[in-house]
């Protein structure tokens, strides 16, 4: 597995895309996509040579972020791209990681499987299997 993403919890993602660009030098590189499921809007954002950042906005007060992004949000998860979901969900729990959602579509990836753990340390841990990012500006470049 290797890390794909981190999820950052804003209150606004227009705001957090302004701030992460002039604050890191970070470009947007997707359209905002809101997740029904989830109740969120994301959009992920790339520098070279670093990692992807999702940025994630609560819908309305029904969303599972709302009380932490109305906290001033922050780290959310590490997302790890793996082989296969269902087979790494399983290994994970082997390992003591706690299911917390899926797998499901995630629509901030085309509807491809994404399945959320809980690992030891405290950290929410996001499993996908694919490059693929909805709404990409550019599709050349990843």
């Amino acid at each position: 597995m290797i890390i794909d993403h981190i999820g950052i919890v804003v209150r606004s993602v227009e705001k957090g895309i302004e701030h992460w660009e002039k604050a890191f030098g970070y470009r947007q590189i997707t359209n905002i996509i809101e997740n029904s499921r989830q109740k969120v809007k994301v959009v992920f954002l790339e520098k070279k040579g670093s990692l992807t950042v999702k940025l994630i906005e609560p819908v309305d007060d029904t969303s599972p972020i709302y009380i932490f992004a109305k906290k001033g949000g922050g780290l959310h998860h590490l997302c790890f791209k793996c082989n296969e979901i269902e087979s790494e969900l399983k290994r994970l729990q082997s390992l003591g990681m706690r299911k917390l959602h899926g797998p499901e579509p995630g629509e901030a990836f085309n509807d491809n499987n994404i399945a959320f753990v809980y690992a030891k340390q405290g950290l929410n841990i996001e499993l996908i299997d694919t490059d693929t990012k909805a709404g990409r500006l550019n599709s050349k470049e990843k």
